[in-house]
């Protein structure tokens, strides 16, 4: 869909932030994604290019799941330390269930890992030796490039395997729509906000496949890329080159009760089913503080 259907007066008249997107470059690559503690790194070559990120805040309430593939909306936590990790266990993945199935009309919705992302040096931290490293429940840096967590494989296997384990006796589901529900939970402005591109400017011939591989150490060398049994088949992300019809939002200054929820995948293709993202260096705003931020992955599921 070219940029030019999705124009409107209202969004034309939004805030422009400068901004650099990493994307993958033009060519061919091995695409792969190697996450350890405190530590992400990708495979490939990508390239940073300017681009304006428009501040949806003063019109949140224009954007919706089905139309941008985003929405922002409002919920007030019972978690007071998103750094207590049993509290967050305890308490947060049952309200994500509750709100995400409210705010996107789903008969019922499966909470799945949760990590806090911050703008903070993890350098120390990536340091630190670990054995049986669990992508889930940690620390790691926001995003750094433009991207989706499932490509189609991996969502709708996600959603079988969820719905089975989770609920066996339900009567089966018609739709499902792989989400992510994001908050900071530090102040305003944030140095590092996450930006999510409108998903109807996105089209797949810019898209690539980045397999996901949890990892104690980063592989070195030509071990980055060596050929590896069966890799079409495992979890892997969408990775995107970059395109100027690429529409980018954000919401500046949110609060912790800002809640930004947005779409992996959605298995109905009639509506916007998809929406990159990737955190950006906001230098629009004045005294930019740290950013810490929870992210929640969730299936929600129509019957």
């Amino acid at each position: 869909m070219a940029t030019a259907a999705v124009t409107d007066d209202i969004e034309e008249g939004a805030r422009k932030a400068p901004a650099l997107i990493r994307y993958l470059a033009e060519g061919e690559y091995v695409t792969r994604r190697y996450v350890s503690q405190g530590a992400e790194m990708n495979t490939g070559e990508y390239a940073d290019y300017e681009c304006v990120v428009r501040d949806g805040m003063p019109i949140r309430d224009h954007f919706t799941l089905d139309v941008h593939g985003f929405a922002l909306g409002r919920h007030r936590s019972a978690v007071a330390d998103f750094h207590d990790k049993p509290t967050v266990d305890a308490l947060y993945l049952d309200e994500v269930e509750e709100l995400v199935t409210r705010l996107c009309g789903a008969a019922r919705t499966a909470a799945q890992g949760w990590m806090i992302r911050t703008s903070a040096d993890l350098t120390e931290r990536a340091k630190q030796k670990v054995q049986g490293y669990q992508h889930s429940g940690g620390i790691q840096p926001p995003a750094g490039e433009a991207h989706v967590d499932y490509n189609e494989v991996t969502g709708r296997r996600a959603a079988a395997r969820v719905y089975a384990d989770r609920f066996p006796d339900g009567p089966g589901y018609k739709r499902y729509i792989c989400f992510s529900l994001w908050r900071t939970f530090s102040p305003g402005p944030q140095d590092w906000p996450l930006a999510v591109c409108d998903g109807r400017t996105v089209r797949d011939e810019e898209t690539a496949s980045n397999t996901l591989f949890v990892v104690d150490e980063f592989p070195v060398g030509d071990a980055l890329t060596a050929p590896v049994e069966g890799e079409d088949q495992m979890i892997a992300a969408t990775i995107f080159r970059h395109r100027d019809r690429h529409r980018w939002w954000y919401f500046s200054n949110m609060a912790a009760d800002d809640v930004l929820l947005f779409k992996f995948q959605d298995s109905d293709h009639s509506v916007t089913w998809r929406c990159p993202h990737t955190a950006f260096h906001d230098t629009s705003l004045p005294d930019a503080k740290t950013r810490s931020s929870i992210e929640v992955r969730c299936i929600a599921f129509f019957e």
